[in-house]
């Protein structure tokens, strides 16, 4: 488990203009603690994917800086960012990104290979994956065999897979019925039980309270309310 006193996420003044109107983000300060479990709400427009893509080093700010697990994400060139995604974090889509051709285990094995794990040492961490997660009778069946919440949970394993500090959530119950989205809750609540440090942009409201021990609203770029919700 991370030691709960250090910070992994850490925005400093930053600001991102994309043309001439207001800006997506405006002026954002943000520490996140190690084992906490963030949601970040807010309406359309307010910087949310701006703020996650900035974290995921997807988006470079016009001004400020962006330090994630140590690292100024924002000054790394392409092949660090590249290395800093596969090691530093795991990200988790509305509609899961898998690849339907490879098999649930196959797809959770994506990232180690990418790393260079030997396979049998990323064989043994995948088939660990998918037993926590309760999927792992599903480990041969395609992704199109499986219901929503099933996919969203080898999504989760997915990210997971190289032991990142941090996963990063994206609408991850947005695209899920509500029996799949309470399963999908349940299981981030889990994960930042074990210690995993989360971050989850959601329009869910639901989600964030049942799975985040804090939330942030953003309103035209600017956090409007932060607000510690559970303590676990």
């Amino acid at each position: 488990m991370e030691d709960p006193l250090t910070a992994i996420i850490e925005i400093r003044d930053v600001r991102k203009r994309y043309d001439e109107g207001p800006p997506a983000l405006d002026g954002l300060n943000l520490q996140v603690r190690a084992g906490e479990a963030l949601a970040v709400l807010g309406p359309s427009g307010s910087g949310k994917s701006t703020l996650l893509n900035m974290i995921a080093g997807l988006d470079k700010p016009s001004e400020g800086a962006v330090t994630v697990d140590g690292l100024r994400v924002d000054r790394l060139g392409e092949a660090a960012l590249a290395r800093y995604r596969r090691e530093r974090i795991g990200m988790v889509f509305q509609f899961f990104n898998l690849l339907d051709d490879l098999t649930a285990e196959d797809n959770v094995l994506l990232p180690a290979q990418l790393a260079g794990v030997p396979r049998a040492r990323a064989r043994a961490r995948a088939a660990e994956l998918l037993d926590q997660l309760g999927i792992a009778r599903h480990a041969r069946a395609f992704p199109g065999r499986l219901s929503g919440g099933e996919r969203q949970r080898v999504a989760v394993a997915r990210a997971l897979m190289n032991r990142p500090p941090l996963l990063l959530a994206d609408e991850p119950t947005g695209a899920l019925d509500s029996a799949s989205a309470a399963d999908v809750r349940e299981l981030l609540v889990d994960l930042n039980r074990n210690g995993q440090t989360i971050l989850l942009v959601t329009h869910d409201t639901a989600l964030a309270a049942s799975s985040a021990t804090r939330t942030i609203e953003l309103m035209d770029g600017r956090i409007s309310r932060d607000v510690q919700t559970v303590t676990r």
